[in-house]
C-alpha cells in the first residue's frame, strides 16, 4: 500500500498537467480534505498508509480542480477572519481583501448593522460574532445567496440576532443603523473579460459586475445612506483599487462627513468610509 506522501506526489503531478498554480499546495489541500485532516497537520501523516479508495476520491477532486472549479467550491467552504463559511456557486467567494472592511468596521463600536448585498453573509456574520451585543440585517437581491447566508449565520450562532431578507439595496429596508457595510459588484463590464476563467464560470455574475462602469451600485448606496444611517452612523464599502476618489466624491455629494480611503495590506485603496453628521438625517 502506498503512503500519504506518495499519494500527494501523484496528485501534484496531476495538477501540474492541469496547469494549476502551486500544485503541491493544492494537492495537500485536496488530500487533507478527503482524509478529513487539517492541512497544517498533514505532514504528521506522510508515512501513514493511504487507502486506494481515498487516493481515487482525491484524484476525482483533482480532476474537478483541473477543470477549473475553485478549490473552495470543491471543499465547500472558505476560511474568513478565522471562521469557516460555506460557499458555492450561489455566492461570491470571500476574498482576504474583504477582511480590511471587517478591520475598519471593528475600529469603532456598533450595535445595529446593515449589510447591503450580503451574499454568503461573511461580513455580517463576522461582525455579529465579534460584537456579541449587536444585531443586524443582511439583504441581497438573490434568495439563493441568502440560503447560504442563513446557513452561515446558523453555523456561527448569530441567527437569533440577524435577519436575512430579499431586497434590491435599500428597497425593503426600514429603520436606521449605526453601521452600514457593503462589498458590492464593482467590476466594470469592460473589465470582465480579464477575470480568471474559474471566476467567470463558477461565481455569480450579478455579484461581480454592475454591467456598467463598476460604480452604479455605489451611487445607490451613497444616495440611500443618509436616510438609513442613525446620527453619527458610519458607512463603509469595499472598492476596487482605482475607485477610491470616485466613491469618496459620491459620499461627499450625499452629505456624509469624515470621508476616508483606507488601503489594504498591499497598499491599494480598498475601503471608503464616511459618517453621517450628528445633526443630519
Amino acid at each position: 500500500m502506498q503512503t500519504v506522501q506518495e499519494g500527494l506526489a501523484k496528485l501534484a503531478r496531476r495538477l501540474v498537467k492541469g496547469a494549476i498554480d502551486n500544485p503541491a499546495r493544492e494537492a495537500r489541500l485536496l488530500l487533507a480534505h478527503q482524509l478529513e485532516i487539517d492541512p497544517s497537520r498533514l505532514s504528521l501523516h506522510l508515512r501513514d498508509p493511504l487507502a486506494a479508495t481515498d487516493l481515487a476520491a482525491a484524484g476525482t477532486l483533482a480532476q474537478r480542480r483541473c477543470a477549473g472549479e475553485p478549490i473552495s467550491h470543491i471543499r465547500g467552504y472558505r476560511d474568513f477572519w478565522g471562521r469557516r463559511f460555506s460557499v458555492d456557486s450561489r455566492v461570491l467567494d470571500p476574498r482576504p481583501e474583504t477582511e480590511e472592511l471587517i478591520a475598519e468596521s471593528m475600529s469603532a463600536p456598533f450595535s445595529r448593522v446593515l449589510d447591503l448585498g450580503t451574499g454568503s453573509g461573511c461580513i455580517l456574520v463576522t461582525l455579529l460574532a465579534e460584537q456579541s451585543e449587536a444585531v443586524g440585517l443582511g439583504v441581497d437581491i438573490s434568495e439563493a445567496a441568502l440560503e447560504i447566508a442563513r446557513t452561515n449565520a446558523q453555523s456561527h450562532a448569530v441567527i437569533p440576532r440577524c435577519e436575512m431578507n430579499v431586497s434590491d439595496w435599500y428597497q425593503r429596508v426600514d429603520g436606521h443603523f449605526d453601521l452600514i457595510v457593503s462589498n458590492p459588484p464593482y467590476i466594470a463590464l469592460s473589465e470582465m473579460a480579464a477575470l480568471q476563467s474559474e471566476v467567470l464560470a463558477h461565481e455569480p455574475r450579478i455579484a461581480l459586475t454592475d454591467e456598467a462602469d463598476g460604480l452604479a451600485c455605489y451611487r445607490r448606496i451613497a444616495a440611500g445612506a443618509p436616510s438609513h444611517l442613525a446620527p453619527g452612523g458610519r458607512l463603509l464599502v469595499e472598492i476596487g483599487p482605482s475607485q477610491g476618489a470616485a466613491v469618496a466624491a459620491m459620499f461627499d455629494a450625499a452629505g456624509l462627513e469624515e470621508i476616508a480611503i483606507r488601503p489594504d495590506m498591499d497598499g491599494r485603496d480598498r475601503v471608503v468610509s464616511a459618517r453621517l453628521g450628528v445633526a443630519k438625517r
